[in-house]
């Protein structure tokens, strides 16, 4: 497994709402910068902005194409971290809570 610090970028990608609708815009299929761009009210510096924090976390793919980037989904990206939130969210032996030394954390286990 990852370390927690490598899911941060992801996070950060995830945590805004156009990068949300772009996300699933390309779940449809490969798209072009200027397709995306069509569908919202922003710059396309600010559309680069979005696209570079979405290829960098590593859930979506860019690929130039002329003067324009076309984008897809990055599946294992998704699939990596769907692994990771249920890693973190399930009981396991290595668990941070496990680790405590808090007597009235664990008086009752």
């Amino acid at each position: 497994m990852n370390s927690y610090a490598d899911y941060v970028p992801v996070f950060k990608a995830l945590s805004d709402e156009t990068r949300l609708k772009i996300i699933d815009m390309l779940s449809c299929g490969e798209m072009c910068a200027c397709d995306i761009l069509e569908k919202f009210s922003i710059s396309q510096s600010t559309l680069s902005y979005h696209m570079k924090i979405l290829t960098e976390s590593g859930l979506v793919n860019g690929v130039r194409d002329g003067a324009w980037m076309r984008y897809t989904l990055r599946s294992e990206g998704f699939g990596e971290t769907i692994s990771f939130i249920s890693y973190i969210t399930g009981d396991k032996d290595d668990c941070i809570c496990k680790q405590s030394s808090c007597k009235v954390c664990f008086a009752d286990k």
